[in-house]
């Protein structure tokens, strides 16, 4: 998993000049990734004294585009003006299974070739990933687009684990929220962490969330995997240990409520949920040790073994390598 300290961070933008900040729209598109960037890019902030972003919303056409929700709105910027830019702002593309727009590739393509930072949030990066700019690069992405992603674009290494991963000319994020946390990594990378706070305290917002983080989500597993080749014994191993979490589980045991062998049952799971079942489990009873820890008050070593973790030690280990923080500092954070 990227952690903060193994990520190339860029050199801050001191230039005089506003530094030209590009976000692509089109027509259906949702609009709240689009309004993050410009609540962090787009108003003035004379008060900060540095140059501050010159924002661009740019579409393909200049033609009314219609948004989620019922309105509509035009820009004055092409793509042109999204290839010109210093940074180039992706936040999501029209269909995560169709093809991203030829246009938008080539100017992905061009901005990056002329040294532009290039950025996505959420689905944009099947965007970048379309423009082969993710090509042999760890990348992330909205955790319920991830297996699709590393499906339809298998040179990219997919981590759905993280809020955003930084390469310094190339910058992916989580979706919604880990967008302003991707925006505020920015404006810190530019203008430094007072501005970069001042700017989340505007925005209501914790001033810094480590990429490294992990998303906080439940991810989901199927019904019945994949096309029923197993049976759905997958699934009813699944479930099996769901509700067995505090008793040691092997992967013997699972393969022998799925009714397989253990060979078999690894490749079905694979296939169904594109992990491993160790893995998978270590996930599930750290969400469900998240839950006990926002909404009770039991002590830590007791919700760990709840969970399914007899040794301490080894619970604070996996709730740390998977949420980046500690069970006590989660329950600070969430506790109701």
């Amino acid at each position: 998993m990227p952690v903060a300290s193994s990520v190339e961070i860029s050199a801050p933008v001191r230039t005089q000049a506003p530094h030209t900040m590009a976000v692509y729209a089109f027509d259906g598109m949702s609009p709240f990734e689009l309004s993050c960037v410009v609540e962090v890019f787009g108003l003035p902030r004379p008060e900060f004294g540095v140059p501050w972003y010159e924002l661009k919303v740019c579409a393909q056409s200049r033609r009314p585009m219609r948004a989620v929700g019922g309105f509509t709105l035009a820009t004055e910027y092409d793509l042109d003006d999204l290839a010109a830019a210093d940074t180039v702002v992706v936040t999501a593309v029209p269909d995560v299974r169709g093809e991203v727009p030829a246009a938008l590739v080539e100017a992905l393509r061009r901005a990056h070739a002329r040294g532009a930072r290039i950025v996505s949030i959420c689905s944009g990066a099947f965007a970048l990933a379309a423009a082969e700019l993710l090509d042999g690069l760890e990348a992330t992405t909205h955790w319920q687009y991830a297996a699709l992603l590393a499906e339809r674009y298998p040179a990219v290494r997919v981590d759905p684990d993280v809020l955003y991963v930084d390469h310094g000319r190339i910058l992916t994020s989580a979706g919604s929220a880990a967008g302003l946390d991707l925006c505020l990594h920015l404006v810190r990378v530019d203008h430094g962490p007072a501005i970069a706070n001042a700017v989340a305290r505007r925005l209501v917002l914790p001033p810094h969330r480590d990429g490294g983080q992990a998303q906080f989500v439940e991810a989901q597993f199927p019904a019945a995997p994949g096309p029923q080749r197993d049976g759905g014994g997958v699934a009813r191993s699944m479930h099996w240990a769901l509700e067995n979490l505090a008793a040691p589980l092997a992967v013997a045991d699972l393969a022998r409520v799925a009714g397989m062998s253990q060979r078999s049952y690894l490749r079905n799971f694979a296939h169904a949920t594109g992990t491993s079942p160790l893995r998978w489990l270590v996930g599930r009873r750290i969400a469900a040790a998240r839950a006990l820890l926002e909404s009770t008050d039991e002590p830590v070593e007791r919700i760990g073994a709840a969970v399914g973790f007899a040794d301490p030690a080894t619970f604070r280990h996996h709730f740390g390598r998977a949420t980046g923080t500690s069970p006590s500092a989660y329950r600070r954070a969430f506790h109701a």
